[in-house]
């Protein structure tokens, strides 16, 4: 399979945009080809790919050294010229080591044409009768054939933005599919996110795939759907400046780099970023979604509902993933069905009670710090495209538990505790024993599909830098089955899974 992008009159800046674009896709274990005559400009497309990786300036030419490598904080980039590779050097080279910690790219591909993979992208140039432009061909093999087709899309939608000159960055991203980029121009920035639709996995109940029964977003339009109503409710979410729906792309505001661990580092105290987190929220619960959340342009998108059923079904990741870790054997079907047995009642009463947004990862990673701006604004809202409608405790828990850093129990308990404290003065049917008690709940299940996640993080996909938080969440996790309301799953927890000084497994 390939896919072919051709370019013409292609400038040096076009080429150095080109290049950010191409920047943002590569990956460990990526091959590209540059293929031209001599004074092509294949050397400098590399060495400008090379910079928007380390931010250098000076790239020097591997020429004589074959292969020059850079250490970037995200991949090894590897710049290869084989101009002058004698027969027999190219095993001495150790190109399949460079590939498993890093990218290759490659000039005179040809004369290493016995080794060069399928799955590659070949970019050939050369020259045009236009003084300083060049045209390019772009060939996705293998598995980058989609990518390149994707590459094509992006730099078709910027095309139709403010942004279309603009410089991209790469940003890390989360644990999903998504991709983002910092859009730099010299008088304003803004963030890219890359969000192809997601297809429907494997049907694992009812005919439905997980991300069906859990509510996912599967599309961009969650998003924008949420980022407006937010910021129609005066909540500081991301300003939407461009999007296509069909497509996955968004141009979205940029908040800066401040998230809330960062704000932390650079000397803002814990409590005063949490306390401000938790006024968002009670703002929140004040201001609920309507039945439907208007898209420009487009029909209008209503929230899920979070039933019981998708409740259970992300609470089950512990014991689908987290328990044969532990046990070194499959999950017996009398053990699911006791799991599921003692959690359903617990998950109807929770489904039903005190709804409202749950914006369902409302914790440090999407939460930034705003000074400059005034009340609940000063909290930057990130994140928030798998929302749904449901208990207003999800959130709260997100929060006061952060799965990514510890939240002393005593914060966690002052908090709540003001919470509580200003649902029930403003009156009307808020119970603080019900809260409590449904803040237990919410946890102990939110906690249970995280341990779930980050042991099928690290057991299926190899992301074992998850592993250093599951002590974190595990002792999070036994702090709310401590409720009198959650005996029967205290129970089963302590026979069933480690405790959290036992965690992670050494099967993991």
């Amino acid at each position: 399979m390939t896919e072919i992008w051709r370019l013409d009159g292609v400038d040096l800046d076009r080429l150095d945009r080109l290049a950010s674009r191409i920047a943002l896709n590569l990956k460990t274990g990526d091959v590209v080809t540059l293929s031209g005559p001599l004074g092509a400009g294949k050397t400098t497309l590399a060495r400008t790919l090379v910079g928007h990786f380390d931010g250098q300036s000076e790239v020097p030419s591997p020429t004589f050294g074959l292969i020059q490598r850079y250490e970037t904080p995200r991949l090894a980039l590897s710049h290869c010229d084989f101009y002058r590779l004698d027969e027999g050097e190219l095993e001495e080279l150790g190109l399949d080591d460079a590939l498993a910690d890093g990218a290759l790219l490659i000039e005179w591909p040809e004369r290493a044409a016995g080794w060069l993979p399928q799955d590659r992208l070949d970019i050939v140039l050369d020259e045009t009768g236009e003084a300083g432009t060049r045209s390019l061909v772009l060939t996705g093999r293998g598995n980058w054939a989609g990518r390149l087709h994707r590459l094509q899309a992006l730099a078709g939608f910027l095309e139709g933005t403010a942004f279309a000159e603009a410089d991209a960055w790469y940003l890390q991203g989360d644990a999903s599919a998504r991709g983002y980029a910092r859009l730099v121009l010299p008088d304003r920035r803004a963030v890219l996110m890359n969000a192809p639709r997601q297809p429907d996995g494997p049907p694992i109940r009812d005919g439905k795939p997980y991300s069906a029964l859990v509510h996912l977003a599967e599309d961009v339009t969650p998003f924008v759907a949420v980022a407006e109503a937010l910021r129609a409710r005066g909540f500081s979410a991301p300003e939407i400046q461009a999007f296509d729906l069909e497509k996955g792309f968004i141009v979205l505001e940029d908040f800066g780099d401040a998230v809330f661990k960062t704000a932390m580092e650079r000397g803002t105290g814990q409590g005063v970023l949490w306390s401000k987190a938790v006024d968002v929220l009670l703002a929140l619960s004040e201001l609920p979604p309507g039945p439907a959340l208007p898209v420009q342009g487009h029909d209008a998108y209503v929230l899920p509902r979070f039933d019981a059923e998708a409740m259970l079904i992300e609470a089950s990741l512990i014991v689908e993933w987290l328990w044969p870790a532990a046990h070194g054997r499959e999950l017996p079907a009398s053990v699911r069905s006791e799991f599921e047995a003692l959690w359903r009642p617990h998950l109807e009463r929770a489904a039903e009670a005190d709804p409202g947004w749950v914006l369902r990862d409302f914790h440090s990673p999407n939460l930034m710090h705003l000074p400059g701006r005034e009340g609940t604004r000063n909290v930057g809202l990130l994140d928030f495209q798998d929302a749904l409608y449901g208990p207003l405790a999800y959130d709260l828990v997100s929060l006061l538990q952060d799965a990514r850093l510890d939240v002393p129990e005593a914060l966690e308990r002052a908090e709540l505790d003001r919470y509580c404290a200003a649902r029930t003065a403003r009156g009307g049917a808020f119970s603080s024993d019900d809260f409590r008690t449904l803040y237990a709940t919410l946890g102990a299940q939110r906690n249970s599909k995280i341990l779930g996640i980050f042991a099928r993080l690290a057991k299926r996909d190899g992301k074992r830098a998850y592993l250093a938080h599951m002590p974190r969440v595990a002792r999070y996790l036994e702090r709310d089955l401590a409720h009198p309301g959650l005996a029967d799953l205290r129970d089963f927890y302590a026979r069933e899974f480690p405790a959290a000084d036992e965690l992670p497994p050494r099967s993991l």
